[in-house]
C-alpha cells in the first residue's frame, strides 16, 4: 500500500529539475513526505482502527458487532510464528497512542476522541521509512 501512495504522490508532483546536474529526476520518498504534510494510508487505516474499536467498545453487550470482535471459534491456531490477529494490532496501536490505562479512556467517547485527535496530529503512529 505505502508503494501505491508513493507512486500516486509521484505522479500529482510529477519530476522535479534539478539544477546542479541540469536535468529532471523523480522526488525521493523523503521529499515526498515533505511536500505532502499528510498522514501515510498506514497511518490512517491504523487510527481508523482505533476509531472503530473505541466505536464498538461502547455498544450494549448483546450488539452482533460486539459479540463477533470478541468471538472465540475454538479452533487451534497453525503451527509455527503465530500470525497477528486485528485485536492484537489494536492493541499494541492503543498501547502507543494512549499509553497505560488506555482502554479506560476509550468508554469515555470525548477523552478518546480527543486522543485520536492528538495522535493523527502529532503522527504518534507513524513509521518511519524503510
Amino acid at each position: 500500500m505505502i508503494i501505491f501512495e508513493r507512486k500516486t504522490y509521484r505522479r500529482i508532483l510529477g519530476p522535479v529539475y534539478d539544477n546542479e546536474k541540469e536535468n529532471w529526476r523523480i522526488l525521493t520518498n523523503k521529499e515526498i513526505y515533505a511536500s505532502a504534510k499528510k498522514p501515510t494510508i498506514i497511518e490512517t487505516i491504523r487510527l481508523n482502527g482505533l476509531h472503530w474499536f473505541g466505536h464498538v467498545e461502547r455498544m450494549d453487550e448483546n450488539r452482533i458487532h460486539k459479540t463477533v470482535v470478541y468471538m472465540n471459534l475454538g479452533t487451534t491456531r497453525l503451527r509455527g510464528r503465530p500470525r497477528n490477529r486485528w485485536q492484537d494490532e489494536v492493541r499494541e496501536d492503543g498501547r502507543i497512542v494512549g499509553g497505560e490505562g488506555w482502554q479506560e479512556k476509550v468508554h469515555n467517547r470525548e477523552e478518546w476522541q480527543k486522543l485520536l485527535r492528538m495522535a493523527r496530529n502529532r503522527r504518534i503512529l507513524h513509521m518511519p521509512m524503510q
